[in-house]
């Protein structure tokens, strides 16, 4: 394929994203910040690091004052390696988000869960858990959107069955976001 021919299919693709869905997702975490509620980033793979660079940018990309700004509270649940390789080992890799999210997360958190095929086991459980123990939930998926696109409460849909084109469209839609929400935290919460 062409270098040419990828990027009109990449440029058509982005098109396809839903700006409702895309506004759903920055309203999602403006209310998270203006009431001080954790927001919980996972994923696997490509979207384990999407998750990590999510997480990066809204911890630090939304200030624009370091010293007297409101602070997002994010963490990616995909970051802390050997938690992650304790509860892999010792109970299962389907275990990995869930046992974190038990020990940080709170009713009225918002999960943000990301999984271009939308069917990640660990993603999917730890879904179940915060839909059970009231915290919110949002599904990032490609493909068709799996199981995780009907468990959520909301979601972001990328509709291609490649992995590759569904991690970039959904980076590109997390640094609209972050742009967005660094404009929107420039006022008061």
């Amino acid at each position: 394929m062409a270098l040419a021919t990828y990027l009109d299919d990449f440029s058509a693709l982005l098109k396809k994203v839903d700006p409702k869905e895309v506004q759903s997702l920055v309203d999602a975490l403006a209310e998270a910040y203006r009431n001080d509620r954790f927001v919980f980033i996972v994923g696997n793979g490509g979207s384990g690091a999407n998750a990590s660079h999510f997480c990066e940018d809204l911890g630090k990309g939304t200030l624009h004052d370091f010293e007297k700004q409101k602070r997002l509270k994010v963490m990616s649940l995909t970051d802390n390696t050997p938690y992650i390789l304790a509860w892999a080992n010792d109970t299962g890799y389907d275990r990995v988000f869930v046992e974190q999210l038990k020990n940080f997360a709170q009713p009225g958190a918002l999960l943000v869960s990301i999984s271009g095929s939308g069917n990640s086991p660990n993603v999917l459980k730890a879904v179940e858990w915060a839909n059970a123990n009231g915290l919110k939930t949002f599904g990032i998926t490609g493909y068709d959107g799996g199981k995780l696109r009907k468990a959520c409460h909301q979601n972001l849909h990328v509709p291609s069955h490649n992995m590759g084109v569904v991690e970039s469209v959904h980076i590109v839609v997390f640094h609209y976001v972050l742009d967005t929400l660094y404009e929107k935290f420039k006022s008061p919460a």
